[in-house]
């Protein structure tokens, strides 16, 4: 049975609508200008305490920048690489192949930055949480105050669609906290919006392809259906509807 704890957490958290982004349709791919505008958000507010382990500079050539721009952003970044010849550790400038930069070297510096709470890794955020990109639009725009009699321990902040209600991280995200590049308004919940689906795209990269692969499978089961259904007809009709005479 579910302890009491847990059901006291269930209760006091509020389940995320469904927003209806773009490519949650099942013929609907991602909006890609809303997935560069996603990495912008990620790279100036997010980075800073989240990492995105599983995603390399390479994986976002043609899906938000082009090849040039982003080894232009590696190379602002210092690697740590090696050991080189003499066995030491040295420093290079990033390249595509590079994951993208951890904000702490370890998990203790996290927690040591962070009031003792580790900032978790955002890079199958959007699939680890049931509403996915609904939910992570919802924390980010559900931040208000603490209701009436409702008590938080120091460090912590309100927001109903976290479960319990108490979360670590504060607000993040605030009108005109950013300049996007295409001119578009940058809105608290503009920014939101786009960083969930960069998120969302950063837990399936494969997302596009598995659906245009799976229509195309849908297509050609079918042409085969089709055909075999005429090849059956027109191998047994003549046995099926032949007639037996006898004659004396």
């Amino acid at each position: 049975m579910m302890n009491r704890a847990k059901l006291l957490q269930r209760a006091a958290k509020i389940e995320a609508l469904h927003y209806g982004f773009d490519h949650q349709g099942p013929l609907s791919s991602f909006d890609y200008a809303s997935v560069r505008r996603g990495y912008q958000v990620y790279r100036e507010v997010c980075a800073s305490c989240h990492s995105l382990d599983r995603i390399c500079f390479r994986n976002l050539v043609g899906v938000t920048h082009t090849e040039e721009e982003l080894k232009a952003i590696a190379a602002d970044i210092d690697v740590v690489d090696g050991p080189n010849d003499e066995g030491e550790m040295f420093e290079r400038p990033g390249k595509l192949s590079d994951p993208l930069p951890r904000p702490y070297p370890n998990d203790e510096a996290a927690a040591a930055a962070n009031n003792g709470a580790i900032p978790p890794d955002l890079s199958l955020m959007a699939k680890a949480r049931h509403a996915g990109a609904d939910y992570l639009f919802a924390l980010l725009t559900g931040y208000v105050d603490p209701p009436e009699g409702t008590e938080l321990l120091p460090g912590l902040y309100y927001n109903p669609y976290f479960g319990g209600g108490a979360i670590a991280m504060e607000r993040q995200l605030q009108d005109g906290q950013i300049e996007y590049e295409d001119g578009t308004p940058c809105t608290t919940s503009q920014m939101a919006k786009d960083v969930s689906v960069f998120l969302a795209w950063a837990a399936e990269p494969e997302h596009d392809v598995r659906k245009k692969q799976g229509m195309q499978t849908t297509i050609a089961l079918l042409a085969l259906c089709a055909l075999t259904g005429y090849y059956k007809r027109l191998k047994w009709a003549p046995l099926k509807t032949r007639k037996i005479t006898y004659t004396k």
